[in-house]
């Protein structure tokens, strides 16, 4: 195996794994908004319903996007968004372990936002 195909290798994963990781995130944020069920979080005071639709963009339509490594670099932005705000902001006051996680994903999403896709990936970079 080629240096160049474990890096792309390397970079589906790196992109899958903890986009399917945050779907589970995602998918209860999801049927909440769906059922109308929008109590959530309101940090910035924007409502409740709005702040929900942001967390299920950044929590489940973008990591579906990631999966399948479309608008790869784009769909990480409203991910690692999301992140920050629940390290930083949600659980800004609570000890490391509780905001770990977050700060976790953060990470990772930043990553891929800066070395993209791979050529295993709808967009092929």
């Amino acid at each position: 195996m080629k240096n160049n195909t474990l890096i792309h290798l390397g970079l589906a994963l790196l992109r899958i794994i903890p986009s399917a990781f945050m779907l589970t995130h995602g998918y209860p944020k999801l049927m909440n908004l769906i059922n109308g069920n929008t109590e959530f979080a309101n940090p910035f005071g924007i409502g409740q319903a709005p702040t929900l639709f942001l967390a299920v963009v950044g929590e489940f339509i973008c990591p579906l996007l990631m999966i399948i490594g479309f608008k790869t670099r784009w769909a990480a932005i409203p991910t690692a968004i999301t992140m920050f705000v629940a390290g930083f902001i949600i659980h800004g006051a609570d000890p490391f372990g509780r905001k770990e996680m977050a700060l976790l994903y953060l990470a990772i999403f930043v990553v891929i936002m800066l070395l993209g896709p791979g050529k295993y990936s709808v967009d092929k970079k």
